[in-house]
This record gives structure tokens, C-alpha cells and sequence, in this order.
């Protein structure tokens, strides 16, 4: 499988398969939000979910793949400290603001500061008509959040921090892919990559949330721990799927792709929590999915 992406990086097949990578990242990674944002503390869901994600990725990470080589290790510490910090505000986001209202101003933010730091970091550019899908999505996605903002009744008291919070994580979204997309590029099986990641990455926010664990009541042990496995599981395949396609692709058009997730945040919203989708709502989820079209089609 490594030999195979290697062989169709920067390739149209690798663009093609990137394309269909980021969709699916998109997709998890609204799951992914959701299993966070459920009946559970932010924070020990969080912490569920990486230690789940950490104890799996060990044999992978050092029997099954490549170790990385020396300079990987410098690129691991500065992945680990950027996602701490990332989930730090995460965790504080959600639980101080409704995940229909947080969730797309993070996911709003995100892309548009990932395609200026690919442009920094990569050199990429884009077409006047690609920028032009980006505003369309990035508007969808801040209109959806204005929506939901007027409308939703919880959280109402601790949605203005919760909100500058909700910026803060899009601006670190934005700089953990495009770090993580120079770690993934620079060794040589991009697995090597993911296995060490995941192992290292889940060790930190177990270890900050180890007192919250002694106040939660025995019966919600179990179901808390199922969360996690699964949450882990999506995270594989969220975070593997779009760094992956980084490595085939470009770094900015990936990113925008992935942020069609507050499309499936909304459906599931509607489907899974129970909120209501009118015209509005459905109108500006057609706008971001719209400004993904014109950004693919317009490249």
C-alpha cells in the first residue's frame, strides 16, 4: 500500500484519490465531533477516545511499520504540542457552547487559514475561481453558525467565550494540517507517520484529565470507554483519510473538502440529536457543498 501511494503522489490518480480521501474525512470528522459534544464530559470523551486511539496504534507503531528516521523525532514533538494545544480548546469550546453553533465556526476558520499556510509552506496556489468556492464555503459555514446561534437555546450564557474559543481552535485546525502535512511528506511510508502519531498523541490529554476520572460515577465507566473505542476507530480513518490525502495532493483543496463536514454535523444534528432542519439551514449547507463543487471544479 505504501509503494502504491508513493508511485501516485502529485499524480491524476493520486488527486482523484485524495478527493475521495478528504470527502470521507469530512464525514468522520463530523461523527468524530458529535461523539465529543454527546452526554459526557467533553473532556473525559476526549480523554476516552486518545487513550483508546494511543494503546491500539502501539503494535502497529513498533512492529508493523517502519520506525521513523532520525528527523522524525523533532517533527513528532512539535505535532504533539500543536494537537494538545488544539484539543485544550476544543474541549473548552464544547463545553461551554452548542456543537451546532461551535462546531462550524471551528470548521469555518480552519480552511481559509489552511490555504495560506499551504501557500507559505508549500507554495501552492489557487485560481481566482477556486478563492471564489472558498469565500462561497467559508460564508456557508459562518452563515450556518449565525443560524444556529440565533435560534439555539442552550448554552446561550457561555456562547460569547465559547464562540472566541470556537475561532481560536479553527486557527489551530488550520495550523495542525498543515504541519501534519510536512510530517506525513517527510518520511518515507506515510503509515510510519500515522502509527507514531496516534501512539504519542494519545498520551497527553489522559494524563490532564486523570482527576475528572475519580469524580465520574462508576456506571458511566463502561459506556464512556465504548465511546472511546469507537471514537478511536473514527479517528483512524478521519485523520489517516485526510493526511493521506495531503500527501497525495494539495494541502489547501483537501483541507476545504474536509470542511464540507458541517454538512454532515447538521444532518447529523438533525438525525441523531434531534434538531430541526429548515430552508435556511438547508439552503446554507447547499452553499458550502456549492463552494467545495466550485473549488474542485475551479482547480
Amino acid at each position: 500500500m505504501s509503494e502504491y501511494l508513493r508511485s501516485i503522489e502529485g499524480t491524476p490518480a493520486g488527486h482523484d484519490l485524495a478527493l475521495v480521501l478528504a470527502l470521507v474525512a469530512a464525514v468522520l470528522h463530523a461523527l468524530f465531533g458529535a461523539l465529543q459534544k454527546g452526554r459526557h464530559d467533553p473532556w473525559l470523551s476526549r480523554a476516552a477516545i486518545d487513550a483508546s486511539y494511543g494503546l491500539i496504534a502501539v503494535p502497529f507503531a513498533l512492529f508493523l511499520v517502519p520506525w521513523p528516521e532520525p528527523h522524525m523525532w523533532v517533527i513528532f514533538a512539535g505535532a504533539i504540542v500543536i494537537h494538545s494545544l488544539y484539543k485544550v480548546l476544543q474541549a473548552m469550546t464544547y463545553s461551554r457552547g452548542a456543537f451546532t453553533v461551535v462546531y462550524p465556526v471551528v470548521r469555518g476558520t480552519g480552511p481559509f487559514f489552511t490555504v495560506i499556510g499551504a501557500g507559505i509552506v508549500f507554495g501552492e496556489t489557487f485560481a481566482p475561481g477556486q478563492w471564489a468556492g472558498l469565500m462561497l464555503l467559508v460564508c456557508g459555514i459562518l452563515g450556518l453558525a449565525a443560524w444556529n446561534l440565533a435560534h439555539v437555546t442552550v448554552d446561550r450564557a457561555t456562547m460569547v467565550p465559547a464562540l472566541g474559543l470556537a475561532v481560536l481552535t479553527g486557527a489551530m485546525v488550520a495550523t495542525y494540517t498543515t504541519y501534519d502535512a510536512y510530517g506525513i511528506r517527510a518520511t518515507a511510508d506515510p503509515f510510519t507517520f500515522l502509527a507514531w502519531f496516534f501512539m504519542l498523541d494519545g498520551i497527553f490529554i489522559p494524563l490532564l484529565t486523570h482527576r475528572r476520572w475519580r469524580q465520574l460515577p462508576a456506571v458511566e465507566i463502561v459506556p464512556l470507554l465504548k465511546r472511546g473505542v469507537l471514537g478511536a476507530f473514527v479517528a483512524y480513518f478521519s485523520f489517516g483519510a485526510i493526511m493521506l490525502a495531503t500527501r497525495l495532493d494539495k494541502v489547501g483543496e483537501a483541507a476545504v473538502l474536509r470542511e464540507t463536514s458541517t454538512v454532515f454535523a447538521a444532518l447529523i444534528g438533525w438525525l441523531v440529536l434531534g434538531e430541526k432542519v429548515g430552508p435556511a439551514r438547508a439552503g446554507l449547507m447547499a452553499l458550502i457543498a456549492v463552494g467545495a463543487v466550485i473549488m474542485e471544479w475551479a482547480g
